[in-house]
């Protein structure tokens, strides 16, 4: 039985060289390419695939929001995120969207047969080292809200325009910052927003 593989990462070189890698197993088969969130979107709904391969990091749309439309169409899909971002944050969001595979991009060829054929298989794969980072890190402390007006923040946008771009009133943005300062226990909002993105809260 082949597999049939969506390979989508925006680092042609890194997703040639894996097409080539994993086209040398006799049971894939890569049937679509992408270099964007958008078009591993597209790819994935014009093509019969079994498992989609996603880069984290992709223009326009994530690999964690790219998988969650996917599998919105198709729940059977096998969703694996490839990442040089071995964030904990980004693990806990990946399976909670129903992503069955986290791998490193440092991971051997064979580790990721063998993980794409696991994801297949229905059953979950995660680098060993990523997930016990996760555990240690424990739970996102930010509310949805927080999470997304210190992100707003990280771009370096002052309280009134983050209130405009996210419908709320300065004062309430003001709250969220200083509730979200003191959850992750910066000094200020931007150690903050640097705290937030090295555990990929944001």
């Amino acid at each position: 039985m082949v597999i049939r593989l969506l390979l989508a990462d925006d680092e042609n070189m890194f997703r040639d060289a894996l097409a080539m890698l994993l086209g040398l197993q006799d049971d894939f088969e890569v049937v679509a390419q992408a270099a964007s969130g958008a078009e591993a979107l597209a790819m994935g709904r014009a093509h019969q695939v079994d498992v989609a391969v996603l880069d984290l990091q992709m223009p326009g749309i994530d690999g964690i929001a790219v998988a969650e439309q996917l599998l919105a169409s198709n729940p059977e899909l096998g969703c694996l995120i490839v990442t040089s971002h071995g964030r904990p944050g980004y693990l806990k969001k990946a399976l909670q969207c129903g992503v069955r595979g986290f791998v490193p991009k440092t991971s051997s060829a064979t580790v990721l047969a063998e993980a794409i054929r696991t994801v297949h298989g229905g059953s979950r794969y995660v680098d060993p080292e990523l997930a016990a980072d996760a555990i240690a890190a424990g739970a996102n402390p930010l509310s949805p809200r927080e999470a997304d007006v210190l992100e707003l923040a990280g771009a370096g946008a002052p309280v009134e325009e983050i209130a405009a771009r996210a419908h709320l009133s300065p004062g309430t943005v003001r709250n969220y910052l200083s509730a979200a300062v003191a959850k992750t226990g910066a000094a200020n909002r931007h150690e903050a927003v640097h705290l937030a993105r090295a555990q990929g809260w944001i």
